[in-house]
């Protein structure tokens, strides 16, 4: 590994729940900060037209290689003094397999201005965590936080086989090549591969700067997605996080078929289980996921082999987190009261991956609101690509219009339960978009299992603690 392996690495957590101030304060005390790439593009763009509080943005951008990019970025997103409250954010262009550059631009501006503000004013290694299910971003967001330094990048939700080619080829300003999925006719998967040369962004008259390949460690489920990479990953992997079935966000369907409990919950077994003896054996470093939020789960993590832990649920209620301050203190007080409530969602994800979900009033998780939500797709973050029957590529999402989505070949069972993960990730944050009908997008929460014993954080029965604070219980100092 290019860095030395901390204890301690930060969960990259929803859409700017792991923004840079979090990452900023966990790398600064010696431990992986890591900034989340989700959705970075229209977090960026927000903050623009929320007026760029503090001038975090613009001081970054100061520092971004490209003058006229960082320029345009500003004409088309920067509102002075912020955006009026009833005022909707303005639609970003959605990236596709098409050559428009300006969803491209956003993104490499974007990965550069998070990546950079979470190194700014210290020396230690800053990461960042990509979903591979969200594919049409990747080569550029990378870029992106290669021209910010970024030291390792983290990669969940999927087989990101191609990411380790990518790295040392973009990190020498070269081109590069990602499998985009796609369902073809009749179900059949086939792949397209994106291309992206820098060659084709770089200015006149630039100097480029000289890049490190960072480290690559993929979050897995078992040993033998970990063997699968090993064996037929594009280059090297660094590490594995490996992430059981309680850890928040996104988690691993269960192996062979799927069966429920009574409450609709997926049922995990022993086959679920990672063998950590074969991570042992493989000679790389691992850190363990899910529930590991303690000074006896770093011990018990340390005993088995691995390196140390990788902890969401935590910091992402610290105070130096994305989350909305009036969540996180909710969040808080029902852990304190023995009220936390998180049920693993099989079908709330357009991913098809299990979804885990704190319950909370005023949220996608209340039926209610979710029922009175009128669905649109203006993110598209999460869109599948599919074979069109004239031979195009189209998009949709299950979390879409119903009928727009089974207009596109899509099967209307497949739409029941979804919810957009796009816009209730950025409401987590406290950018919601404003709807024609006066309201606002609400929010949906993911928390780990750990949730339930978030006191242990606290001191004095404060309902409140730093990312300082966390590192200091899980090393037991």
């Amino acid at each position: 590994m290019r860095i030395i392996p901390p204890k301690i690495i930060q969960g990259g957590m929803g859409a700017s729940v792991s923004n840079w101030r979090l990452a900023q304060a966990v790398s600064r005390i010696g431990q992986l900060g890591l900034v989340s790439g989700t959705g970075l593009s229209e977090v960026v763009a927000r903050r623009l037209q929320d007026g760029d509080h503090g001038g975090h943005i613009r001081r970054a951008l100061e520092h971004f290689p490209f003058p006229r990019m960082a320029q345009q970025t500003l004409d088309n997103f920067f509102i002075s003094g912020g955006k009026a409250k009833d005022v909707s954010y303005r639609k970003s262009v959605m990236q596709d397999l098409g050559s428009r550059r300006q969803p491209v631009e956003l993104c490499i501006v974007s990965n550069f201005v998070e990546v950079f503000l979470a190194k700014e004013g210290h020396s230690n290694p800053v990461g960042i965590n990509y979903l591979e299910k969200i594919q049409l971003p990747h080569l550029a967001s990378i870029y992106g936080a290669l021209l910010a330094g970024v030291a390792v990048v983290v990669m969940g939700a999927g087989i990101p086989l191609a990411i380790p080619g990518v790295l040392s080829a973009l990190s020498e300003h070269a081109p590069a090549e990602y499998p985009i999925n796609i369902t073809g006719l009749e179900g059949k998967n086939e792949t397209y591969n994106m291309r992206f040369d820098p060659s084709q962004f770089i200015e006149n008259n630039t100097k480029l700067p000289v890049l490190q390949r960072p480290d690559f460690i993929p979050i897995v489920s078992s040993e033998v997605l970990a063997s699968i990479l090993l064996r037929k990953a594009s280059g090297v992997i660094d590490g594995f996080i490996v992430e059981s079935n309680v850890a928040g966000g996104h988690n691993a369907p269960p192996r062979g078929r799927t069966t429920l409990n009574d409450k609709g919950e997926p049922i995990y077994g022993s086959r679920d289980d990672a063998k950590l003896s074969a991570f042992r054996e493989m000679g790389l470093p691992f850190w363990l996921a899910g529930a590991f939020g303690s000074a006896e789960g770093m011990q018990k993590a340390l005993a088995a082999g691995a390196n140390g832990v990788q902890v969401g649920t935590a910091f992402a209620l610290c105070e130096e987190s994305g989350l909305c301050p009036d969540i996180r203190q909710e969040l808080i007080h029902q852990a304190f009261a023995g009220e936390t409530h998180i049920f693993t969602d099989p079908l709330a994800s357009p991913t098809g991956f299990p979804f885990k979900i704190a319950e909370l009033a005023g949220t996608l998780s209340d039926e209610t609101v979710y029922q009175q939500r009128q669905r649109i797709c203006d993110l598209g973050s999460l869109r599948q690509l599919y074979r069109r029957t004239d031979g195009k590529i189209g998009y949709r999402c299950p979390a879409e219009p119903v009928a727009a989505y089974v207009a596109k070949g899509g099967r209307e069972e497949d739409t029941i339960g979804r919810k957009c993960l796009c816009n209730a990730l950025i409401a987590n944050v406290g950018m919601p978009q404003r709807l024609p009908n006066g309201t606002s997008e609400k929010g949906l929460i993911t928390m780990g299992d750990d949730l339930v014993d978030i006191a242990r954080f606290c001191s004095s029965g404060k309902h409140n603690f730093s990312a300082a604070d966390v590192v200091n219980v899980l090393l037991g100092t």
